[in-house]
């Protein structure tokens, strides 16, 4: 490309008057698909990143027609290594730059960490904390370059407790997520970057069901489940306003706010009696 082409495509994507785009993994479902429809909603246009294309289509179509925005495709496999490198070249190859990351897509393991093969620990690993970290590395130099950008990890209550037995690494990926938003707020607030992890509680989402434990989750009480729309709208609105981590919900805000305040072990032993239930042995 010709340093004259390179400039005009610059300035095409960088084009004041653009709709902003917003890159959502995990995006044919639950809080995935909901961010997709509040970013749309907000004139957005979208890049959908999940690996059933078939959902992903509908969706793209689906919004598209409502809101009059783009919707870019991109079916990919966020477990395999440089998951990052097709999603973001896709998205350079049709002329964009992303605006806000949502790093979404994930899944749990019930069973003790033994109780599947390694390969299937590692899939966790790649999709919940290696891929996010890939995609943020890939997407910032372009935010810090425009002077703003929005990153929103997704977290969750277990951030916040103690390892107990089954979903081995999920407090562990989870807590990462909360602290890798802290270190991008402390180096790139000042840049323009706006950080924020979500920590949500009980969602209503496909997640127990493709986990396995969909009917241990129907038996708790309504009170502590909250939409993935709820969510998705309580992340959005704290990162326009600068907030570095969302709990949305008073349930879950006073759970965390207990974690933090009883005594290590008391914390550890409630998480562990109320867990047993969602732990499907090895």
């Amino acid at each position: 490309m010709t340093s004259s082409a390179a400039e005009a495509k610059r300035r095409r994507v960088n084009d004041p008057g653009r709709r902003p785009l917003a890159l959502v993994t995990g995006a044919s479902s639950g809080l995935g698909e909901a961010f997709a429809r509040a970013y749309a909603a907000r004139g957005y246009d979208l890049a959908l990143v999940a690996r059933r294309k078939d959902r992903l289509d509908a969706l793209a179509a689906e919004l598209s027609a409502r809101h009059g925005i783009v919707a870019l495709v991109i079916p990919a496999d966020l477990s395999v290594s440089e998951a990052q490198e097709p999603v973001l070249a896709a998205i350079a190859a049709a002329g964009r730059v992303v605006d806000v990351l949502v790093n979404n897509a994930g899944f749990g393991i019930p069973q003790s960490f033994l109780g599947v093969p390694w390969e299937r620990q590692r899939d966790f690993l790649m999709t919940l904390v290696v891929t996010p970290c890939g995609l943020a590395y890939g997407v910032l130099p372009g935010m810090i370059e425009r002077g703003g950008g929005t990153i929103i990890n997704i977290g969750s209550l277990a951030a916040f407790s103690p390892g107990v037995a089954g979903n081995s690494l999920y407090p562990g990926a989870k807590s990462l997520a909360v602290s890798f938003t802290q270190a991008l707020d402390a180096e790139y607030r000042a840049k323009g970057l706006r950080a924020t992890v979500v920590c949500p509680g009980f969602t209503k989402t496909e997640f127990g069901e493709k986990a396995g434990v969909q009917a241990v989750m129907d038996a708790a009480p309504r009170l502590f489940w909250q939409s993935a729309q709820a969510v998705a709208e309580a992340a959005i609105a704290g990162a326009e306003g600068g907030r570095l981590v969302v709990i949305p919900g008073w349930h879950n805000k006073l759970s965390v706010l207990l974690m933090r305040a009883l005594p290590g072990p008391l914390v550890r032993a409630i998480i562990g009696a109320g867990s047993k239930k969602y732990h499907l042995g090895d």
